[in-house]
């Protein structure tokens, strides 16, 4: 399988997506948009992962609406897409749905309620990652997965094939690194009070990966 990553900044890395693809024997590319303006096509994606970042899908940039396009192309196809963060926001914008502040502004380590059981095992309470002050609206056909207690559009399954998380499952010890100490700025006026000690002395659970796994398991079986 080939496994198409859209990176948008670089201190947002695959993480442990790219440990699962190791997993199975999956092919990882990595595409940096925002700098070299490069896309995968439909016809080369096996599974797409659009990662987060620090713009808005409402920002207007050429590679913006172009990555809209291939989600497009690939919803039309059936192929498996995960998105977070910014990626999530991209497959519901995509789909016609506003992208809008969120309730508060979430950054720091907080847990998210699972709000349905469509994928099997997933833990009712998880402690994640949150890197965010925007949020999606949940697609008409889609199923509500998890809420926070500041923002509860955080998570969203849409048929068997795509899911989008408003938080991180992915960064590993050294990803949390990287993000805090080059944007650390971001974290001021977070509802959550965090500072930025905080953020990187806190362990990663390790059903974060757990978690992660059998997501991008639902969508590649």
């Amino acid at each position: 399988m080939r496994i198409n990553v859209l990176q948008h900044t670089p201190d947002e890395g695959p993480g442990m997506i790219a440990d699962w693809a190791t997993r199975h024997g999956h092919a990882l590319y990595i595409y940096h948009p925002y700098q070299f303006g490069q896309l995968p096509t439909a016809a080369q994606t096996d599974l797409l992962v659009i990662l987060g970042g620090p713009m808005s899908p409402n920002d207007d940039l050429p590679w913006i609406r172009q990555e809209r396009d291939l989600i497009k192309a690939l919803m039309a196809t059936d192929t498996p897409i995960f998105g977070a963060c910014f990626g999530a926001q991209q497959i519901t914008k995509t789909l016609g749905y506003p992208i809008t502040k969120a309730p508060a502004k979430e950054v720091g380590w907080a847990p998210v309620y699972r709000q349905a059981t469509v994928i099997p095992d997933l833990p009712a309470t998880l402690n994640v990652l949150h890197w965010h002050e925007e949020m999606f609206t949940i697609p008409a056909a889609a199923t509500l997965l998890f809420s926070s207690e500041a923002v509860c559009n955080q998570g969203f399954v849409l048929g068997h094939r795509i899911v989008g998380l408003q938080f991180h499952l992915e960064p590993q010890v050294t990803n949390v690194r990287e993000m805090v100490v080059n944007d650390h700025a971001y974290i001021a006026g977070s509802v959550l009070g965090q500072t930025a000690a905080d953020i990187l002395a806190a362990p990663i659970p390790e059903a974060t990966q757990t978690t992660l796994f059998k997501i991008l398991d639902y969508l590649t079986n």
